[in-house]
Parts: C-alpha cells; structure tokens; sequence
C-alpha cells in the first residue's frame, strides 16, 4: 500500500494535550468516576454565537480539527472524516428527556436534529465552506480506526491532497452513569475513569519536514490470546520489521479481565517500552485515537510525559506500535514510524 503520512496531531483529553508542548503541568484526576476534558478557549476557533449553539462534543471536535489544519497549513482538506462510537450523547439525552417531559407532545426537532453522530463533521465542513468527501463512522470500539482505513484506501485510489482524519466522543450524563453502573457489576472495581476528548490528524501521501510515517493498520473483531500472537507476527513481517524494531508499544489497558490480551502482547515484545494512557484519559470508544496522538508525540518529540510511562533516557523510538481491543473484541494494531 501507498504510504501514510501524518502532517500535524491535535487533542483535547483531560489532560492539558490541546496546547501541548512536551509536558504536563498536572495530572488531572477523575471525579466520580469519570475523566471530564478540558476544554480550551473556543472563540478563537469557533464564532461565539455559533459555539453557544453547539454541545461540547461538536465545539472540540472543531476546535481540535481547525487547530489540525492550521498546524499542518492546510486551508481546505479534500476529505473530512470522523470516527465517533456516540456521536452527539448530550443532544441525544435532551431530546428523550423532552420525549418523556411532554409525554411525546409538543416536540421541538432541534435537539433531535443536533444529535446525529455526523454532526461533528458536518459542523467542521460548514465551518470551512468545505464540499468535499466527508463521512462518518459508528463502528464501536473501531470507529477512529474506520475513519483511517478510509483516509488509507482514498490515498490508494490516488487521492493526492491533505485528508482530516479524527475520533470524539463525549461523557454525556445517563448514558455515562448508566456505562459506569454495568462495569461496576462486570468488574472488581479496578477499571479506569470512563473519560471524552477529540483528536484530529491531517494526513496526506506527501512526506513533509517534520511529517511521521503511518505504516500500517490491522484490525481484528475477535481473536484468541493464542491467535493474537499469530496476527501480532504476521502484521510485523507484513511491515518487513521484526519483534527488536518495535520501541514502544501503547496499550489500551482499561482495568478489565481483557487486559490480559494486552499482557500477551507486551511479553510478545520484550524490548519494547511498554505505555498507556486510558488510566490517564479515561476509556471512550475512539480513546484509540488518542493513542494514535501519543504515538505521533513520542516518535516526533522523542519523549512523553511520565504519566503514561517511563521513557528510558537516550532510546530512540523510531516504530511504535498502538494495540487497543475492548472485552476481548475489536482489536486494532496501528504502527507509527519515524521518517
């Protein structure tokens, strides 16, 4: 395949990634359970009188896309796609509350109009005056990495201009309690905050100054712990590395009894440096996406805040590779190289 390459990665997490410069003043905490982003200052990316119209899943996933195509001096993307597991939750769960408030009567449509979970794309195209390709994906655990293998399969097709590739999610209120209520009856108490964020990429066919280099991408709906190892081997020699070249492997490690899948892979890789960060960002469905962000991090800066990880002094991490699966399914292998 053609290669990838990244221009320029942006996020909003509960951490302070969105003006990111290598490190982390504070590491913020959950509250209840849950790890809240930190949202920057919109108006200097989104009109206030359109912001206040907008639910905090839209007004980061534009944010973070405008800063994307700003960083990589891109005006107009020739295609917008988004990855989303819940798309627009807030505006979802005000519109059943108005449903059950007025007993099915005297519905306003707006908060049903704003829910769909292509809003956010949408909102970003409108906000460009941009025509072209745009799509989302609900995909679950595997919505971010849709929105990828697309970007991928354009560039394929010949596709020579800048892509705006992305996943977000945000907590909502219900349905984040109501996620909280079945891993508390699932699990021994000990998975990560459920947490939110938006993180956007310009990616293109073109190897720029300071781009990073997207090899490869696999995913897998259901696998055996035995199989995983089979799929982890073939998707190296596919990538013409061996197990000594992977430097760095960032897990999606979340507190369930799946993470043992998680284990399996870093014995696998034994030389590798072993980081995650769902405990520092909390798990969402395109948390994955964040991880992508930490690897264009890590192979462009050289380092990462000890947070997510010790960093051994001096190594060079020239291949990551970005394993995420939930509840033992819909597991995605992303390798980030340096150019």
């Amino acid at each position: 395949m053609k290669s990838l390459y990244i221009h320029s990665a942006v996020a909003i997490s509960a951490q302070n990634t969105f003006e990111f410069s290598g490190e982390l003043s504070e590491v913020n905490k959950a509250i209840d359970g849950k790890l809240k982003a930190i949202h920057p200052s919109y108006r200097d990316y989104i009109p206030p009188a359109a912001s206040r119209r907008m639910a905090p899943v839209v007004k980061m996933g534009v944010a973070a896309a405008t800063k994307a195509l700003q960083e990589a001096e891109v005006g107009m993307p020739e295609a917008i796609l988004v990855g989303s597991g819940l798309g627009c939750m807030e505006d979802t769960e005000k519109f059943l509350n108005s449903l059950i408030d007025n007993d099915e009567a005297f519905m306003t449509p707006t908060a049903f109009i704003q829910s769909t979970h292509n809003t956010v794309g949408a909102q970003i195209a409108l906000g460009l005056g941009c025509k072209n390709y745009n799509n989302t994906y609900v995909h679950g655990n595997l919505s971010f990495e849709s929105a990828l293998l697309d970007a991928q399969l354009l560039i394929e097709e010949g596709q020579q201009g800048a892509i705006l590739v992305g996943g977000v999610d945000e907590l909502g209120n219900e349905f984040a309690n109501y996620l909280q209520q079945l891993e508390e009856e699932k699990s021994d108490g000990s998975t990560v905050p459920i947490g939110e964020g938006a993180s956007f990429f310009v990616v293109s066919s073109e190897k720029k100054e300071g781009s990073v280099e997207l090899k490869g991408m696999n995913t897998i709906q259901s696998v055996s712990e035995a199989q995983l190892i089979v799929r982890l081997e073939q998707f190296l020699k596919q990538q013409q590395l061996q197990k000594k070249d992977i430097d760095a492997l960032i897990t999606g490690n979340d507190g369930a009894c799946s993470d043992t899948y998680f284990d399996t892979a870093i014995s696998l890789l034994p030389k590798a440096t072993s980081l995650k960060y769902k405990p520092i960002v909390g798990t969402y469905f395109t948390a994955s996406a964040f991880s992508c962000w930490l690897g264009f991090q890590l192979v462009k800066k050289q380092t990462l805040p000890e947070a997510f990880g010790s960093i051994n002094a001096g190594k060079e991490f020239k291949n990551v590779l970005l394993y995420n699966q939930s509840q033992g399914a819909e597991h995605s292998l992303i390798l980030i190289s340096k150019c």
